[in-house]
Protein backbone atom coordinates (compact mmCIF):
# COMPACT_ATOMS: atom_id res chain seq x y z
CA UNK A 1 0.00 0.00 0.00
CA UNK A 2 1.10 3.34 -0.59
CA UNK A 3 0.94 5.53 2.69
CA UNK A 4 1.28 8.95 3.21
CA UNK A 5 4.82 10.22 4.60
CA UNK A 6 4.04 12.82 7.46
CA UNK A 7 7.60 15.13 7.17
CA UNK A 8 7.70 18.00 10.51
CA UNK A 9 9.48 20.54 8.71
CA UNK A 10 9.26 23.02 11.11
CA UNK A 11 8.77 22.81 14.92
CA UNK A 12 7.87 26.44 17.25
CA UNK A 13 10.56 26.66 19.16
CA UNK A 14 8.42 28.43 22.12
CA UNK A 15 5.56 25.92 21.85
CA UNK A 16 8.10 22.94 22.21
CA UNK A 17 9.59 24.66 25.21
CA UNK A 18 6.57 24.91 27.00
CA UNK A 19 5.12 21.30 26.20
CA UNK A 20 7.63 19.08 25.31
CA UNK A 21 4.87 16.06 26.35
CA UNK A 22 2.56 16.98 24.15
CA UNK A 23 5.05 17.56 20.59
CA UNK A 24 6.44 14.17 21.55
CA UNK A 25 2.96 12.24 21.39
CA UNK A 26 2.87 14.40 18.28
CA UNK A 27 5.79 13.08 16.68
CA UNK A 28 4.78 9.41 17.27
CA UNK A 29 1.58 9.93 16.11
CA UNK A 30 2.78 11.54 13.07
CA UNK A 31 5.20 8.37 12.15
CA UNK A 32 2.41 5.45 12.90
CA UNK A 33 2.48 3.70 9.30
CA UNK A 34 0.62 0.66 8.17
CA UNK A 35 3.00 -1.59 5.60
CA UNK A 36 3.07 -1.21 2.19
CA UNK A 37 1.75 -4.29 1.15
CA UNK A 38 -1.79 -3.33 2.71
CA UNK A 39 -4.91 -2.40 0.32
CA UNK A 40 -5.42 1.18 0.34
CA UNK A 41 -8.74 0.68 2.78
CA UNK A 42 -6.40 -0.27 6.08
CA UNK A 43 -5.04 2.25 7.29
CA UNK A 44 -3.63 2.72 10.93
CA UNK A 45 -7.34 3.73 11.88
CA UNK A 46 -9.07 1.16 10.52
CA UNK A 47 -6.55 -1.46 11.68
CA UNK A 48 -7.23 0.21 15.56
CA UNK A 49 -11.12 -0.49 14.71
CA UNK A 50 -11.07 -3.82 13.52
CA UNK A 51 -8.44 -5.53 16.27
CA UNK A 52 -11.12 -5.90 19.06
CA UNK A 53 -12.91 -8.51 16.36
CA UNK A 54 -9.73 -9.87 15.68
CA UNK A 55 -7.64 -10.12 18.65
CA UNK A 56 -8.66 -13.26 20.02
CA UNK A 57 -6.77 -15.72 17.26
CA UNK A 58 -3.00 -14.04 17.89
CA UNK A 59 -0.89 -11.16 17.93
CA UNK A 60 0.27 -10.35 14.40
CA UNK A 61 -1.86 -7.85 13.41
CA UNK A 62 -1.21 -8.88 9.37
CA UNK A 63 -3.88 -12.01 10.50
CA UNK A 64 -6.52 -9.25 11.35
CA UNK A 65 -6.15 -7.47 8.04
CA UNK A 66 -6.28 -11.29 6.13
CA UNK A 67 -9.35 -12.07 7.76
CA UNK A 68 -11.34 -8.54 7.44
CA UNK A 69 -10.47 -9.60 3.80
CA UNK A 70 -12.43 -12.56 3.35
CA UNK A 71 -15.46 -10.27 4.29
CA UNK A 72 -18.05 -10.90 1.35
CA UNK A 73 -15.78 -13.61 -0.38
CA UNK A 74 -16.42 -17.10 -0.26
CA UNK A 75 -14.11 -17.57 2.32
CA UNK A 76 -16.89 -15.57 4.90
CA UNK A 77 -17.34 -19.17 6.43
CA UNK A 78 -13.96 -20.03 6.97
CA UNK A 79 -13.61 -16.33 8.63
CA UNK A 80 -16.27 -17.21 10.84
CA UNK A 81 -14.68 -20.58 11.35
CA UNK A 82 -11.54 -19.21 12.83
CA UNK A 83 -13.58 -16.14 14.86
CA UNK A 84 -14.84 -19.83 16.76
CA UNK A 85 -18.39 -20.72 14.14
CA UNK A 86 -16.21 -23.68 14.59
CA UNK A 87 -16.01 -27.61 16.10
CA UNK A 88 -14.11 -26.33 19.31
CA UNK A 89 -16.54 -23.65 19.69
CA UNK A 90 -13.83 -20.91 20.37
CA UNK A 91 -11.24 -18.56 18.14
CA UNK A 92 -8.42 -21.00 16.30
CA UNK A 93 -5.15 -19.23 17.20
CA UNK A 94 -3.21 -18.75 14.81
CA UNK A 95 0.45 -17.70 14.36
CA UNK A 96 4.04 -18.12 12.43
CA UNK A 97 5.77 -21.34 13.46
CA UNK A 98 8.82 -22.72 12.15
CA UNK A 99 6.88 -26.06 11.16
CA UNK A 100 10.14 -28.22 11.38
CA UNK A 101 10.28 -28.23 14.92
CA UNK A 102 6.48 -30.15 14.94
CA UNK A 103 8.33 -32.92 12.71
CA UNK A 104 10.69 -32.36 9.40
CA UNK A 105 8.73 -33.39 7.00
CA UNK A 106 6.50 -30.37 7.70
CA UNK A 107 9.23 -27.61 7.10
CA UNK A 108 8.78 -27.06 3.70
CA UNK A 109 4.95 -26.39 4.09
CA UNK A 110 3.21 -23.17 3.58
CA UNK A 111 0.75 -23.76 6.69
CA UNK A 112 -0.70 -26.55 8.87
CA UNK A 113 -3.84 -26.97 10.90
CA UNK A 114 -3.58 -28.24 13.97
CA UNK A 115 -5.68 -29.55 17.08
CA UNK A 116 -4.03 -29.82 20.58
CA UNK A 117 -6.59 -30.86 23.55
CA UNK A 118 -9.87 -28.79 22.53
CA UNK A 119 -7.79 -25.72 21.21
CA UNK A 120 -7.48 -25.85 17.16
CA UNK A 121 -4.60 -23.46 15.51
CA UNK A 122 -3.14 -22.69 12.32
CA UNK A 123 0.56 -22.23 12.21
CA UNK A 124 2.24 -20.64 8.44
CA UNK A 125 5.32 -20.72 7.81
CA UNK A 126 7.39 -17.75 9.16
CA UNK A 127 8.84 -17.34 5.07
CA UNK A 128 5.20 -15.96 4.66
CA UNK A 129 5.43 -12.89 7.26
CA UNK A 130 6.04 -10.62 4.42
CA UNK A 131 3.29 -12.16 2.12
CA UNK A 132 0.26 -9.72 0.72
CA UNK A 133 -2.25 -10.26 3.44
CA UNK A 134 -5.15 -11.10 0.52
CA UNK A 135 -2.57 -14.07 0.30
CA UNK A 136 -2.97 -15.17 3.73
CA UNK A 137 -6.29 -14.25 3.89
CA UNK A 138 -6.69 -17.43 0.82
CA UNK A 139 -4.43 -19.65 2.63
CA UNK A 140 -6.55 -19.23 6.00
CA UNK A 141 -9.54 -19.88 4.17
CA UNK A 142 -8.20 -23.38 3.63
CA UNK A 143 -6.67 -23.73 6.90
CA UNK A 144 -9.97 -22.71 8.41
CA UNK A 145 -11.93 -26.10 7.10
CA UNK A 146 -9.84 -28.92 9.01
CA UNK A 147 -11.18 -28.51 12.80
CA UNK A 148 -10.63 -32.15 13.80
CA UNK A 149 -7.71 -34.96 13.81
CA UNK A 150 -9.20 -36.67 10.57
CA UNK A 151 -8.08 -35.99 6.86
CA UNK A 152 -8.87 -36.91 3.40
CA UNK A 153 -8.56 -36.61 -0.60
CA UNK A 154 -12.45 -35.22 -0.01
CA UNK A 155 -11.29 -32.84 2.81
CA UNK A 156 -8.05 -31.78 0.73
CA UNK A 157 -10.17 -31.45 -2.29
CA UNK A 158 -12.42 -28.60 -0.92
CA UNK A 159 -10.00 -26.41 1.19
CA UNK A 160 -8.08 -26.24 -2.08
CA UNK A 161 -11.06 -25.58 -4.08
CA UNK A 162 -11.95 -22.86 -1.30
CA UNK A 163 -8.22 -21.34 -1.49
CA UNK A 164 -8.25 -20.99 -5.19
CA UNK A 165 -12.12 -19.51 -5.32
CA UNK A 166 -11.43 -17.06 -2.78
CA UNK A 167 -7.66 -16.13 -4.18
CA UNK A 168 -9.82 -15.28 -7.21
CA UNK A 169 -12.09 -13.09 -5.56
CA UNK A 170 -9.11 -11.14 -3.52
CA UNK A 171 -7.19 -10.16 -6.81
CA UNK A 172 -10.33 -8.93 -7.71
CA UNK A 173 -11.16 -6.91 -5.21
CA UNK A 174 -7.92 -6.11 -4.24
CA UNK A 175 -5.58 -6.79 -7.10
CA UNK A 176 -2.71 -5.08 -4.93
CA UNK A 177 -2.46 -8.61 -3.62
CA UNK A 178 -1.26 -9.81 -6.73
CA UNK A 179 2.52 -9.58 -5.48
CA UNK A 180 3.99 -12.02 -8.03
CA UNK A 181 7.37 -11.53 -6.08
CA UNK A 182 6.70 -13.06 -3.16
CA UNK A 183 6.27 -17.18 -3.63
CA UNK A 184 3.32 -17.89 -1.88
CA UNK A 185 1.46 -15.37 -4.06
CA UNK A 186 2.75 -17.89 -6.55
CA UNK A 187 1.09 -20.56 -4.99
CA UNK A 188 -2.13 -19.02 -4.96
CA UNK A 189 -1.81 -18.27 -8.92
CA UNK A 190 -0.91 -22.18 -9.54
CA UNK A 191 -4.08 -22.79 -7.65
CA UNK A 192 -6.34 -20.38 -9.50
CA UNK A 193 -5.18 -21.13 -13.09
CA UNK A 194 -6.49 -24.98 -12.09
CA UNK A 195 -9.19 -23.78 -10.84
CA UNK A 196 -9.98 -21.54 -14.21
CA UNK A 197 -8.94 -24.49 -16.19
CA UNK A 198 -11.74 -26.55 -14.33
CA UNK A 199 -14.44 -24.23 -15.53
CA UNK A 200 -14.34 -22.68 -11.66
CA UNK A 201 -14.67 -26.50 -10.69
CA UNK A 202 -12.57 -28.62 -8.46
CA UNK A 203 -11.37 -30.69 -11.14
CA UNK A 204 -8.29 -30.06 -12.09
CA UNK A 205 -7.72 -29.27 -8.37
CA UNK A 206 -8.90 -32.94 -7.12
CA UNK A 207 -5.88 -34.48 -9.53
CA UNK A 208 -3.81 -32.43 -8.37
CA UNK A 209 -4.28 -33.34 -4.67
CA UNK A 210 -5.01 -37.03 -5.58
CA UNK A 211 -1.32 -37.08 -7.02
CA UNK A 212 0.11 -35.46 -4.16
CA UNK A 213 2.72 -37.38 -2.83
CA UNK A 214 1.86 -35.75 0.99
CA UNK A 215 -1.84 -37.09 0.55
CA UNK A 216 -1.07 -40.58 -0.70
CA UNK A 217 -1.68 -42.59 2.77
CA UNK A 218 -5.24 -40.50 3.00
CA UNK A 219 -8.29 -42.19 3.13
CA UNK A 220 -10.78 -41.09 0.33
CA UNK A 221 -13.46 -39.24 2.80
CA UNK A 222 -13.77 -38.08 6.34
CA UNK A 223 -16.47 -36.60 8.04
CA UNK A 224 -18.33 -33.79 7.21
CA UNK A 225 -16.61 -34.39 3.52
CA UNK A 226 -18.18 -37.31 2.14
CA UNK A 227 -17.99 -36.57 -1.45
CA UNK A 228 -15.34 -35.47 -4.04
Amino acid sequence: MKYKKYVILALCAVGFTLNPVFAAKADKSNLETVPKNYPAKYTVQYIKEITPTYKDVGKDEIFYVALDMLKGTNGEFSRNAILGNNLSFRPVKIEFKDLGEINSEYSNFDALGWKKGKQLYIFINPRHKDAPPGALAALLSHEALHQDEYNSIAEETYAWTMEASVWTEIVKLFPESNDEIHPLVNRENTLKKLFERGNYSNKYIKKTVMSNEGYKNLPATSPGFEDL
